[in-house]
């Protein structure tokens, strides 16, 4: 593995105690950082934290709770400033027709993938200007680019990911601030339990390298995008689906 240098850094990394998320913040610690595990489940936080070790730490955090994301952002930069987010947490919403699928579904579904990263940014992004530097992933999918049947909600709201990605890299263009998103394929993760394995079968078939991404692949992306060896890029959408979407 190459040790990218992250060295003095801090990290907030939502959805962090399991998946993709824990594998970023693992990534992360190996490369120097200390990095904050927001999640809505205390339980699995605090597993997480222990299995990482002295430089992760967590908190509870319902992300969709503009209060709540505003008194986290200022409790964590009272206790060190924070260099990099990663916008991680998702949900899939489950699997069904646009019309067959519930309202509220829909409506938490993007709650959760695209107003949360909003608020974190909305919280963190003024306290992060002070310091001049600064770096901010998104977790976005092939979904967002391609449209997924049966997942409307979710492909609605990693489309909406990426926008945001591109408005808030050019906001924020000559802050010291860079902003970019990933795009993985499918991780077979707790996240596959919302699925139904039509869906899960349908993913899989439309990979050319035939295998679901490994979180420690996007982990790794997401740890480049986070260094100081990124600094000309922002804005952009990073594919990693293993040849789905070559653009």
């Amino acid at each position: 593995m190459n040790r990218i240098d992250l060295e003095g850094r801090k990290a907030i990394v939502t959805g962090g105690a399991r998946g993709i998320g824990f594998a970023t913040a693992e990534r992360m610690i190996a490369s120097g950082a200390a990095v904050e595990l927001w999640d809505i489940d205390a339980a699995a936080i605090d597993e997480a934290t222990r299995s990482l070790g002295d430089q992760a730490s967590g908190a509870v955090v319902e992300l969709t709770d503009e209060g709540a994301v505003a008194a986290a952002a200022r409790r964590s930069f009272e206790a060190r400033p924070v260099d990099i987010l990663v916008n991680n947490a998702g949900i899939t919403g489950g699997n069904a027709k646009t019309w067959d699928l519930a309202p509220d579904v829909w409506r938490r579904t993007v709650e959760v993938n695209l107003v949360a990263p909003y608020l974190t940014c909305h919280a963190l992004v003024p306290l992060m200007m002070g310091s001049g530097y600064g770096r901010i992933i998104n977790v976005a999918s092939i979904a967002g680019k391609e449209g997924n049947p049966n997942a409307s909600h979710y492909s609605a709201s990693k489309a909406g990911l990426i926008a945001l990605t591109k408005s808030l890299g050019k906001e924020l263009a000559g802050s010291g601030i860079l902003v970019n998103c990933v795009t993985p394929a499918a991780a077979r993760t707790a996240i596959f339990d919302q699925m139904t394995q039509e869906h899960i079968d349908y993913m899989l078939a439309k990979i050319p390298l035939h295998r679901f991404v490994e979180p420690a692949e996007v982990a790794a992306m997401i740890a480049w995008l986070a260094s100081e060896d990124c600094s000309f890029t922002t804005g952009a959408v990073f594919d990693i689906s293993g040849g789905r979407a070559v653009y």
